[in-house]
Protein backbone atom coordinates (compact mmCIF):
# COMPACT_ATOMS: atom_id res chain seq x y z
CA UNK A 1 0.00 0.00 0.00
CA UNK A 2 3.37 2.33 0.81
CA UNK A 3 4.57 1.62 -2.43
CA UNK A 4 1.42 2.44 -4.66
CA UNK A 5 1.23 5.74 -2.50
CA UNK A 6 4.46 6.44 -3.27
CA UNK A 7 4.46 6.09 -7.39
CA UNK A 8 1.16 7.70 -7.69
CA UNK A 9 2.92 10.99 -5.52
CA UNK A 10 5.56 10.47 -7.97
CA UNK A 11 3.73 10.31 -11.00
CA UNK A 12 1.32 12.73 -10.21
CA UNK A 13 4.51 14.96 -9.58
CA UNK A 14 6.03 14.51 -13.50
CA UNK A 15 5.10 17.20 -15.61
CA UNK A 16 2.37 16.09 -18.46
CA UNK A 17 4.42 15.70 -21.99
CA UNK A 18 2.43 12.82 -23.31
CA UNK A 19 1.25 13.26 -26.76
CA UNK A 20 -1.78 14.35 -27.86
CA UNK A 21 -4.08 14.92 -31.02
CA UNK A 22 -3.32 19.18 -30.42
CA UNK A 23 0.54 18.12 -30.94
CA UNK A 24 -0.11 15.60 -34.11
CA UNK A 25 -2.19 18.91 -35.54
CA UNK A 26 0.81 21.04 -34.95
CA UNK A 27 3.75 19.00 -36.12
CA UNK A 28 1.76 18.29 -39.16
CA UNK A 29 1.25 22.07 -39.86
CA UNK A 30 5.19 23.30 -39.01
CA UNK A 31 5.73 20.29 -41.63
CA UNK A 32 3.38 21.79 -43.91
CA UNK A 33 4.29 25.56 -43.16
CA UNK A 34 7.89 24.24 -44.29
CA UNK A 35 7.50 22.61 -47.39
CA UNK A 36 4.18 24.51 -48.55
CA UNK A 37 6.38 27.81 -47.57
CA UNK A 38 9.21 26.63 -49.73
CA UNK A 39 6.55 26.15 -53.06
CA UNK A 40 4.90 29.46 -52.38
CA UNK A 41 8.48 31.23 -51.59
CA UNK A 42 6.93 32.48 -48.49
CA UNK A 43 9.89 33.39 -46.07
CA UNK A 44 7.63 34.22 -43.26
CA UNK A 45 5.86 30.78 -43.16
CA UNK A 46 9.31 29.17 -43.39
CA UNK A 47 11.23 31.41 -41.05
CA UNK A 48 7.97 30.06 -38.80
CA UNK A 49 8.62 26.98 -39.40
CA UNK A 50 12.01 26.39 -38.58
CA UNK A 51 14.68 26.57 -35.20
CA UNK A 52 17.42 29.43 -35.54
CA UNK A 53 19.89 26.52 -35.27
CA UNK A 54 18.17 24.39 -37.70
CA UNK A 55 20.58 22.08 -39.83
CA UNK A 56 19.67 20.80 -43.19
CA UNK A 57 21.94 18.06 -45.08
CA UNK A 58 21.82 16.22 -48.16
CA UNK A 59 24.71 13.77 -48.83
CA UNK A 60 26.61 14.10 -52.24
CA UNK A 61 28.98 11.93 -54.61
CA UNK A 62 30.51 12.34 -57.91
CA UNK A 63 28.78 10.25 -60.73
CA UNK A 64 31.37 7.28 -60.05
CA UNK A 65 30.14 7.21 -56.53
CA UNK A 66 34.27 7.57 -55.52
CA UNK A 67 33.84 10.61 -53.76
CA UNK A 68 31.11 11.38 -50.70
CA UNK A 69 30.71 14.62 -49.08
CA UNK A 70 27.44 16.25 -46.81
CA UNK A 71 26.35 19.69 -48.32
CA UNK A 72 24.44 21.56 -45.64
CA UNK A 73 23.34 24.83 -44.91
CA UNK A 74 21.35 26.82 -41.71
CA UNK A 75 18.21 28.32 -40.89
CA UNK A 76 19.14 31.59 -42.17
CA UNK A 77 20.37 30.33 -45.93
CA UNK A 78 17.08 28.11 -46.41
CA UNK A 79 14.79 31.64 -45.18
CA UNK A 80 16.79 33.57 -47.85
CA UNK A 81 16.60 31.34 -50.50
CA UNK A 82 12.95 30.65 -49.86
CA UNK A 83 12.32 34.19 -50.03
CA UNK A 84 14.00 34.72 -53.35
CA UNK A 85 11.49 32.32 -54.87
CA UNK A 86 12.13 29.35 -53.61
CA UNK A 87 10.04 26.03 -55.09
CA UNK A 88 7.56 28.75 -56.85
CA UNK A 89 9.39 27.83 -60.65
CA UNK A 90 8.34 24.24 -60.31
CA UNK A 91 4.95 23.27 -61.89
CA UNK A 92 2.25 22.91 -59.55
CA UNK A 93 1.98 19.20 -60.99
CA UNK A 94 4.86 18.12 -59.70
CA UNK A 95 4.64 19.74 -56.34
CA UNK A 96 3.81 17.42 -53.41
CA UNK A 97 3.57 18.09 -49.87
CA UNK A 98 3.15 14.82 -48.14
CA UNK A 99 3.67 14.72 -44.54
CA UNK A 100 4.16 11.74 -42.44
CA UNK A 101 4.67 11.93 -38.51
CA UNK A 102 6.47 8.68 -37.82
CA UNK A 103 7.35 9.10 -34.05
CA UNK A 104 5.97 11.72 -31.30
CA UNK A 105 8.41 11.06 -27.86
CA UNK A 106 7.69 13.74 -25.30
CA UNK A 107 9.06 16.78 -26.75
CA UNK A 108 10.52 15.67 -30.02
CA UNK A 109 9.06 14.52 -32.62
CA UNK A 110 10.26 12.45 -36.31
CA UNK A 111 8.43 13.45 -40.02
CA UNK A 112 8.65 12.61 -43.36
CA UNK A 113 8.05 14.61 -46.06
CA UNK A 114 7.35 13.41 -49.72
CA UNK A 115 7.88 16.88 -52.34
CA UNK A 116 7.60 14.91 -55.22
CA UNK A 117 11.17 15.41 -56.77
CA UNK A 118 12.81 14.65 -53.59
CA UNK A 119 12.04 13.12 -49.39
CA UNK A 120 12.57 15.39 -46.53
CA UNK A 121 13.26 13.68 -42.92
CA UNK A 122 12.39 16.27 -40.37
CA UNK A 123 13.36 16.29 -36.42
CA UNK A 124 11.15 18.50 -34.82
CA UNK A 125 11.39 20.34 -31.07
CA UNK A 126 9.07 21.39 -29.19
CA UNK A 127 10.67 25.05 -28.39
CA UNK A 128 8.98 27.72 -26.10
CA UNK A 129 5.85 26.14 -26.42
CA UNK A 130 5.78 25.80 -30.26
CA UNK A 131 6.98 22.94 -32.50
CA UNK A 132 9.75 23.85 -35.16
CA UNK A 133 11.98 22.15 -37.49
CA UNK A 134 15.81 21.55 -35.68
CA UNK A 135 17.26 19.44 -38.14
CA UNK A 136 16.63 18.13 -42.00
CA UNK A 137 17.86 15.14 -43.67
CA UNK A 138 17.29 14.79 -47.19
CA UNK A 139 17.92 13.18 -50.84
CA UNK A 140 16.60 13.54 -54.59
CA UNK A 141 15.09 10.81 -56.34
CA UNK A 142 16.43 9.21 -58.55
Amino acid sequence: MRTALVLALLLAAAPAAAQTAADSTAIRKTALDYIDGWWSGDEQRMAGAVHAELVKRIRGADPTGTREWIDQMGASRLVMVTGRGGGRETPVAQQRSEVRILDIFQNTASVRVDAGAWVDYLHLVRWKGRWVILNVLWEMRR
